[in-house]
């Protein structure tokens, strides 16, 4: 039994061992067209780091070619399959700068957004790249308005559009974590600005509340008038839009103190 399997991995071995050396003979021949008829069989079969390997030396053998768009088409999609995302936009953008007739510019365009949406970090890092790719997904949809990848362009774009929203949430509420109230007002404006339909609206609108009130009793006297007066605002901004929110207690809270401070009689703007 022992070498009935010792036999069957020896065959398994020298099966590999003879495969890759044929691929190197491949990849040592200057017959490029037998080289490039290999390369796009080997992409078909599923073998992208072969097919790329092999792609990527024809990319310079075929350029000024009419098949030069083809090698570069395949060797993008070859990266892609290895999962090399950057690599791959930068060879579809390279295709769509350089073949701008080509019968793959419309899905290279395509897939040159879709590369950089694979390269988005998680929402608390650095989102460069989600807007680079909400931006080429764009430009695919006003380029092809009728294509049928148009509905995946827009899922896409709005997943990526709720990372931007995310980074914006939790930048904001660092500064209010931090108790750096000045800059979480701001933080928190522009977060709101930005995103006006946040799934966050209702908490980051608390947290701009509470911001400008501890802003504001904090003060030095000659600026605590005014602030205590845009906390007032923050507060009947809130309360008018979320009249039963889970934070109304402490928000009522605010505006008592508000009040008292500013010597303020709801019965003169009634």
């Amino acid at each position: 039994m022992k070498m009935r399997i010792f036999g069957l991995g020896l065959v398994l071995l020298l099966g590999l061992l003879n495969s890759c050396g044929d691929f190197n003979k491949i990849v040592k021949s200057t017959d490029y067209e037998f080289k490039y008829k290999k390369a796009i069989e080997l992409y078909k079969d599923g073998e992208f780091a072969k097919a790329g390997t092999l792609l990527h030396d024809l990319v310079s053998i075929f350029r000024g070619t009419s098949r030069a768009d083809k090698v570069y088409y395949y060797y993008a999609k070859s990266l892609m399959g290895q999962k090399d995302y950057m690599m791959a936009g930068h060879y579809f953008n390279t295709l769509l700068k350089d073949f701008a007739n080509s019968e793959y510019v419309e899905e290279s365009q395509f897939l040159y957004g879709y590369c950089f949406y694979m390269l988005t970090p998680n929402p608390r890092l650095d989102q460069s790249v989600t807007k680079k790719a909400i931006d080429a997904l764009q430009l695919y949809i006003n380029l092809y308005p009728y294509s049928e990848r148009v509905d995946e362009c827009n899922r896409l774009i709005s997943e990526l559009e709720e990372k931007l929203v995310m980074k914006s949430y939790y930048n904001a509420k660092l500064y209010f974590d931090l108790e750096n109230y000045k800059a979480a007002v701001v933080a928190l404006s522009n977060s709101l600005e930005d995103f006006p339909d946040s799934k966050y609206r209702e908490e980051l609108m608390f947290m701009l509340l509470k911001s400008k009130y501890l802003l504001a009793v904090n003060s030095v006297e000659d600026k605590k008038k005014e602030r205590l007066s845009y906390a007032l605002d923050e507060y009947f901004a809130f309360i008018d839009e979320f009249p039963d929110s889970k934070y109304k207690k402490e928000v009522e809270k605010f505006h008592e103190t508000t009040a008292k401070l500013l010597n303020y009689d709801e019965n003169k703007v009634k």
